[in-house]
């Protein structure tokens, strides 16, 4: 009788397994339907059942998302055939992220339900925070560059999908600028502004951070490492996990300093032993508010800026040998003893083909070497991204942590927005706008 029992329980189970697939495969078909009102109810009924509701999606039209994977079909296939627009927005719309069909990631948009989540997985909460919104095509710059070479890289969106709970927020909306050049032509693009990874327990206390851009290799491998503090920590509070954390950014600064030293080492340049960050508080409030002009702002990510020099200085105090390492050939020196860390994978060169803008400059390269070119040039960038993000930004960030000055999230995310991407919420124009100088415009240029 007992077997009896247990095989009819096995059989239901079984039997609403399956009803339940089927179920999401219709929801599936549904949401790429032509009927927009049809399309927008299976998504928003999708995206209630979580991760299995993308994975239905996926599993349904799988046959034409390997399609957009392939970068040399890409260059020449239609990026606007309507059947795979309606594939494309349903995946977003659940995933709410846009190219989601590269990343195969979802994302929370509630920070309460990111919590719950970890909570019954057991994993951390990796929670983005940007200008814009994650689902624009026009978010800010970086999380355009997040969601192309870091969340659709294989590796990393595996690790990320089988370890991490996704949540993004954003910081405000992002400034937009549209250049109208008088013959028909435009040019629409976005204006400063910065993205940050913040990793969260699944009670939302933040343990560590991963500023601005970071080649997909060094990502992966500091999702790792902030992982595994993540985990060691679970379930301490109070002084313990404060503890805890001082001690694990503080070592990570010692790290880096060595790091820091090898690398100027072996690009060439004879440096003294450095004091680590750590040994030299940041003196500056935590409320305190830093008003830069946009360029300093937008120099954050890849260009040189006194900004920047300044950041050095914290690092290498020295000023003998800081002359020697703050010119961009030095930079370009060391960002080359990282350039592995910046290669893109097959996934991530799909999604950049089909954002390959027409043929407009040089007619005598192929697509194929267009995107090479493309590519190529954008490895470069990001491996000096990644170098400045670790050696000038996140140093700020572990010694705010080592010293116990990173506060709860909202309270370092201020702190991070004002005094390492200087676009701080006090200012409403992001430094795109200066009081003090002359435009020849009414109103100085401004719109209400």
């Amino acid at each position: 009788m007992r077997l009896r029992t247990l095989a009819l329980a096995f059989l239901f189970a079984a039997f609403a397994f399956s009803a339940r697939a089927a179920n999401l495969e219709a929801l599936a078909r549904q949401a790429t339907a032509e009927n927009a009102d049809e399309a927008r109810a299976a998504v928003a009924q999708l995206r209630a059942q979580g991760p299995k509701g993308l994975d239905a999606l996926f599993q349904t039209h799988d046959a034409e998302i390997k399609k957009r994977l392939n970068a040399a079909a890409v260059l020449y296939s239609n990026p606007a055939e309507a059947e795979w627009l309606r594939i494309a927005a349903a995946l977003d719309g659940v995933a709410q992220q846009k190219d989601s069909f590269a990343a195969r990631l979802f994302w929370h948009t509630d920070l309460e339900q990111a919590k719950a989540a970890a909570r019954q997985s057991g994993k951390p909460i990796l929670s983005l925070r940007l200008l814009g919104n994650l689902t624009d095509e026009l978010s800010c710059a970086n999380s355009r560059f997040f969601r192309a070479t870091l969340y659709s890289n294989a590796q990393v969106s595996n690790y990320l999908r089988e370890h991490f709970i996704l949540h993004w927020s954003s910081e405000r909306p992002v400034p937009r600028v549209t250049i109208d050049f008088g013959d028909g032509r435009k040019l629409e693009t976005t204006l400063t502004g910065n993205s940050i990874h913040y990793v969260l327990d699944a009670q939302g206390r933040v343990v560590d951070a991963l500023p601005g851009l970071y080649g997909p290799a060094a990502f992966l491998r500091a999702l790792q490492e902030a992982e595994k503090f993540a985990l060691s920590v679970r379930g301490q509070s109070g002084g313990a996990l404060a503890f805890a954390v001082r001690n694990y950014h503080s070592n990570r600064l010692n790290r880096q300093n060595q790091a820091w030293a090898a690398d100027l080492a072996k690009a060439g340049v004879e440096i003294k032993r450095a004091a680590p960050p750590v040994a030299q508080p940041n003196a500056v409030s935590p409320n305190a508010v830093t008003v830069a002009p946009a360029t300093a702002a937008a120099s954050m990510a890849v260009t040189k800026s006194s900004v920047e020099v300044r950041l050095v200085r914290e690092l290498v105090p020295d000023p003998e040998n800081l002359s020697a390492i703050t010119d961009e050939a030095a930079w370009q020196k060391i960002a080359a003893l990282h350039a592995t860390d910046a290669q893109l994978d097959a996934n991530s060169r799909a999604l950049m083909a089909r954002h390959l803008p027409p043929l407009i400059v040089n007619r005598k390269l192929s697509p194929e070497a267009r995107l090479d070119v493309l590519v190529g040039n954008f490895e470069k960038l990001a491996a000096l991204d990644t170098v400045r993000n670790e050696y000038l930004l996140r140093p700020r960030l572990d010694a705010w942590f080592a010293n116990g000055q990173a506060g709860n999230l909202e309270e370092l995310n201020r702190r991070v927005y004002a005094e390492l991407f200087l676009t701080p919420r006090a200012d409403a124009w992001l430094g795109l706008y200066g009081p003090d100088t002359y435009t020849g415009l009414e109103n100085g240029g401004l719109k209400p």
